[in-house]
Order: C-alpha cells, then sequence, then structure tokens
C-alpha cells in the first residue's frame, strides 16, 4: 500500500528483491500502527513523496544472504521485529551505542518513511514483503508470542524507556502516567515492572472510559478522567503526596503539561514523549519548574535495549493482553482505520494493526 499523497493509499505491485549476501527479505506477518501512521496518511507528516509506510513491523526471514545472515544471528524462517532505524555499526554515534543518530542513516531512511522509487521499493511494512538492507536491526520474537502480539515490541520497548529506563523508576516510587493509550498503558507496565509502588493513569473523556477500564485491568493504583476530577488532588487523597514521577504520553494536548506541573512532588520527574500539538496555553505555571526544581526529560523514540526488554517483558510477564481493544485489517480496510486513527473517532481501537494475510 503506497501512500501517493494525504489520504490517498493505493496498492501497487513491485518485483520481488534480488537477495544477494548481506540482505534480506521479510515475509511481513503483521505491521502495527501509531500515531506517526496517521499523521502520515493525515498529511501532518506527509514527506512530500510516494512511500510504503509502515514501521512497526513483525515477520520472519524468507531469504536471507550469508554475510546478512552473520551479522544478525538469525537465519531463514526466524521470526523478527524490524527496528526502525537503520546504523551502519562504524561512526562514532554507532559505536558509542546511540545508533539513533548513525552518520550514515537517520529519519531519511527509516523504515516505513523513504521513497517508493528509491530501488526497491519496499521499505515499510504495509505490504507483504519488506526488503531489509545491509544496516538493518533485528530482534528475534520469543517463541510465546504471535505475530499480532509481537508488535506491541515498539509500544512496549517506548513505554519502558520512557516510564523506566529513562526517568529511573525504582522501588517505592509514585508514577502518573498522563494518557491511557497503548504507549501509556505499555508505560504503566514498565513502570510496575521497574517497582513502582503506585501508578495513577489519567484520560480525558468518553473516547478514554474503555481505556481506563483497560488501565485498571493492567494494575493501574488509581484511574482519573481529568474532565471530572482534578488528577493532582485524587493523587494526593490516595497517596499523600505529589508523584516521583510524571510520564506524559499524550497527543496534541497541550493542558495536559500543566497537568504535569501540578501533579509531580518537589524535585521530581516529568517525562515529556507526547508532542504538544500547539503553543502552551496561557494558564500553564511555568514558574512552577523553578519552585518545585523539577527534573523536566524529552524523550524521542526508542532503542534496541528497551525493544528487547519490552519483547521480555511481553513473553514472561502475565498481562491481560486479551483485554487490549485491538482492530486487525488486511489490505482493503488500511485506508478507512487510518482515516478512523486520524479523526479521533470514539470506536478506534487501542491497538491497530495491518496483518496482509
Amino acid at each position: 500500500m503506497v501512500l501517493e499523497a494525504p489520504r490517498l493509499l493505493r496498492r501497487r505491485r513491485f518485483p520481488r528483491p534480488e537477495i544477494g549476501n548481506d540482505d534480506a527479505l521479510l515475509r511481513v506477518e503483521a505491521c502495527g500502527l501509531c500515531g506517526t501512521d496517521h499523521e502520515q496518511f493525515s498529511g501532518h507528516l506527509f514527506g512530500g513523496f510516494a512511500f510504503i509506510p509502515g514501521h512497526e513491523s513483525v515477520g520472519v526471514i524468507e531469504e536471507i544472504g550469508p554475510g546478512a545472515e552473520e551479522r544478525w544471528g538469525v537465519r531463514n524462517g526466524d521470526r523478527v521485529a524490524v527496528e526502525i532505524f537503520q546504523s551502519c555499526r562504524a561512526c562514532e554515534r554507532c559505536t558509542a551505542g546511540d545508533y539513533r543518530h548513525c552518520r550514515h542513516h537517520g529519519i531519511g531512511d527509516s523504515y516505513g518513511f523513504v521513497p517508493a522509487d528509491r530501488s526497491p521499493g519496499l521499505w515499510g511494512g504495509y505490504a507483504q514483503y519488506q526488503y531489509l538492507s545491509r544496516d538493518s536491526m533485528l530482534l528475534k520474537v520469543p517463541d510465546a508470542l504471535d505475530p499480532v502480539t509481537a508488535t506491541l515490541f515498539n509500544p512496549m520497548g517506548a513505554g519502558v524507556r520512557w516510564g523506566a529506563t529513562v526517568p529511573k523508576t525504582g522501588p517505592g516510587d509514585v508514577v502518573a502516567v498522563l494518557g491511557p493509550g497503548i504507549r501509556g498503558l505499555c508505560s504503566l507496565v514498565a513502570a510496575r515492572a521497574a517497582g513502582a509502588a503506585f501508578v495513577m493513569v489519567t484520560g480525558a473523556g468518553a473516547r478514554d472510559r474503555s481505556r481506563l477500564d483497560t488501565a485498571r485491568a493492567f494494575g493501574a493504583d488509581l484511574v482519573v478522567d481529568v474532565t471530572e476530577e482534578d488528577p493532582a488532588r485524587a493523587l494526593r487523597a490516595a497517596t499523600g503526596r505529589g508523584a516521583d514521577i510524571v510520564v506524559d504520553v499524550t497527543a496534541k494536548s497541550p493542558g495536559a503539561f500543566d497537568q504535569s506541573l501540578q501533579i509531580v512532588r518537589g524535585e521530581g520527574t516529568i517525562v515529556v514523549a507526547g508532542i504538544r500539538g500547539g503553543p502552551m496555553p496561557a494558564g500553564a505555571n511555568m514558574d512552577l519548574i523553578v519552585y518545585k526544581e523539577i527534573r523536566l526529560l524529552g524523550v524521542l523514540g526508542v532503542d534496541v535495549t528497551d525493544y528487547e526488554a519490552g519483547l521480555d517483558l511481553l513473553a514472561h510477564t502475565e498481562l491481560p493482553l486479551s483485554s487490549i481493544e485491538r482492530g486487525v485489517v488486511g489490505f482493503d480496510g488500511l485506508p478507512a482505520l487510518l482515516e478512523s486513527l486520524s479523526n479521533g473517532d470514539l470506536d478506534t481501537p487501542m491497538h491497530a494493526v495491518f496483518a496482509p494475510g
């Protein structure tokens, strides 16, 4: 499925790539969708060229060269998840572990956002097959995970990084997660796994009610609809204090940042993972950053270490995964699903997945 222009997603056939020593071909089984997908579809992130979207791919190695097999540690028939970024493994950024800022790669050739006219064309997960170039990074999927569930490697990896690794969440911490979508849910799971003693999850309005119920099923101690209740007051009533860590994964919700400032305790940490989508509201008390000596951290993306931790959590932690509202569509259902996601319809699933079969 090629996105030729905003809201214009068309099926197109490509020749099967010839695989050499250093590359491979993935038979796509499932590809998760996130906010980036529907922002590409709606035109907010459209690059001005036709491309195959999809950057949360899970599938089986269909064909692989001997050099790639040795470099990646995988072989024909292995089920893998594909990291969105590529790594040359040789520049100073890659050797230091910061491959997301590789000197030879980056957003311009990240999977799911490469021009379709760049040979061999199959650079995204909305397809039967995805080409894997020499500098790809792959993660083996545990046998316990089916392909659709395994697409949670991306949001769960984000949850690990945002909800545990970056803020250094530890035993006894009080954590507040703002936003009950799939990444908020995964941040809840990761904070719990890191030892958090109390986790609050917030949402806003009718669309989030079922998602807050899911958060409760996943172990949230407190869920709050911010249209009906003040989250800072509710947390203090429940715990006697503010949050050690606030993880804000809301999207296009400028007011949520002010809530973070109110919820966090003095000398606490706020992790900002969601894009505001506009200027801060005039009522935001930015002085609280100074008065409360807040540690404010912005996060962008995930890395392989946290993806691996996310896959491990999915495979070896007892989680009520069946309670996640999931929508799985094939080629014909993709445009309507993306339209629904980009419009913010009330009935959009928490976890959206493309499965070509």
